[in-house]
């Protein structure tokens, strides 16, 4: 994969971080080796679209805030997907039956793996303009950028550093940050651009987050269920981060976001808020706040959901992503002339 990233969502699997895995314990110990239904569901259409409706409606962490946020019912959801499967129907069929019913969560870290196809919601991101664009990337990039860790850079014209991050799907190493720091250290500010970065791990995330900080840091909460009612879940249990030990950046620093930045970009996101000198220049994020588990149906298909929620440090649900402190769109002017109307944006507020 090149620099410019190709939606990498397709087959995201966040990681675990320090923050998580005492939650992540105790959620595997509720739901049981893989498999989170104490009833046994028959291997059949019924059997099987009974148990998925079951694990979701006991197991997803957002049943309650989606009900308020989109009006969704799950019940009335089952009211009407049930009478659509039946014994004569093919494999195929059922899928679509199944995958039509999870898409009603409008959760792109909610999917079914099967031999044959994955059943995917990218509503968060397709519903929405791209604003990003290769072509423009190429233009500012060239071909004479650094590449180390995940991460490309250069030092833009006007003494800006421009770094890209096309994915967390990989943790740099902190020797490439520092080399990284070291070189961009001469800039007057800083842009690091996630358009279209999908997610990864959770500890990349961080890793980066933390060389803009200087002490330790409240960046939000994380919550994990307790039982099967829609509203069980555990306290709030706060997450802080640590400021990195090594080479910090302690100058202006413009993080550029649209539709595509989902999961582990969209926490880092939520702690670039928390930084004191970033602030957030582009779209609305595309979300995908909730720490996903997976499980089994009879069939012997995959299931991943949403089981842990976060939120960012005044407790807001970033579920549906997070917006940005200056909202701007490509213009199809700026695009004519080769410029990114994102990135120049940026650049202008970094000097003001």
């Amino acid at each position: 994969m090149n620099y410019l990233g190709k939606r990498l969502h397709k087959k995201q699997h966040a990681m675990l971080n320090r923050l998580t895995m005492a939650v992540m314990a105790i959620i595997l110990s509720v739901f049981s080796s893989g498999c989170v239904d104490e009833e046994t569901f028959e291997d059949t259409p019924k059997g099987n679209l009974e148990a998925l409706w079951r694990m979701i409606d006991e197991h997803y962490c957002f049943l309650d805030y989606k009900k308020e946020a989109i009006g969704l019912d799950w019940d009335e959801v089952h009211a009407r997907y049930a009478p659509r499967v039946n014994d004569g129907m093919t494999t195929r069929q059922l899928f679509e039956v199944l995958s039509g019913m999870l898409s009603e969560l409008r959760d792109g870290h909610v999917n079914i793996y099967t031999s044959f196809d994955t059943a995917r919601e990218w509503g968060w991101q397709e519903n929405y303009p791209s604003n990003v664009s290769d072509t423009l990337l190429r233009k500012y990039m060239g071909t004479d950028y650094h590449m180390c860790g995940g991460l490309a850079y250069l030092i833009l014209d006007d003494n800006i550093g421009y770094v890209r991050v096309p994915s967390f799907g990989q943790e740099s190493g902190d020797g490439n940050l520092d080399d990284m720091f070291t070189s961009l250290a001469p800039c007057r500010a800083l842009i690091i651009d996630i358009r279209d970065n999908g997610g990864g791990m959770i500890t990349a995330a961080e890793k980066l987050a933390s060389r803009f900080l200087n002490k330790e840091t409240h960046v939000g909460y994380i919550r994990h269920k307790t039982g099967k009612g829609h509203s069980d879940f555990s306290p709030m249990k706060e997450q802080w981060l640590k400021p990195a030990s090594a080479m910090r950046w302690q100058k202006r620093v413009a993080v550029l976001t649209n539709r595509g930045v989902f999961s582990a970009a969209n926490e880092f996101v939520k702690y670039m808020k928390c930084c004191p000198k970033a602030i957030i220049v582009g779209d609305h994020t595309g979300g995908g706040a909730g720490m996903p588990f997976s499980s089994q149906l009879p069939c012997g298909w995959s299931v991943r959901f949403s089981a842990c929620p976060m939120y960012d440090r005044e407790g807001n649900c970033t579920e549906f992503g997070i917006a940005p402190d200056y909202s701007v769109s490509l213009t199809d002017e700026d695009f004519s002339r080769g410029e990114d109307t994102i990135i120049e944006t940026a650049r202008h507020l970094l000097v003001e």
